[in-house]
């Protein structure tokens, strides 16, 4: 019938290597060494991202406060109207 699916054509010096799903472990030193590492690359980045975050939050509520102030009438304009 032929060769069968995934060995169709050999291909010279290209290694493969396959380990089945059933061997894995996804959460082998999750605790040990993923949180420790995950909480050493927040401390690096935090200090570079934060502000910007901060500063475009500023500019954010400054501009909803902005326009909502804008979007009401005046009443000094009505005083004098019958």
């Amino acid at each position: 019938m032929g060769p069968e699916f995934g060995r169709l054509a050999y291909v010279r010096h290209i290694i493969t290597y396959t380990l089945s799903p059933f061997e894995q472990r996804p959460f082998a030193k999750y605790f040990s060494v993923g949180l420790p590492n995950l909480w050493r690359r927040f401390r690096g980045q935090v200090f570079r991202v934060a502000p910007l975050f901060l500063a475009g939050y500023a500019v954010y509520s400054w501009a909803i406060e902005e326009e909502q102030r804008l979007k009401r009438k005046n009443p000094a304009d009505y005083v004098n109207d019958e």
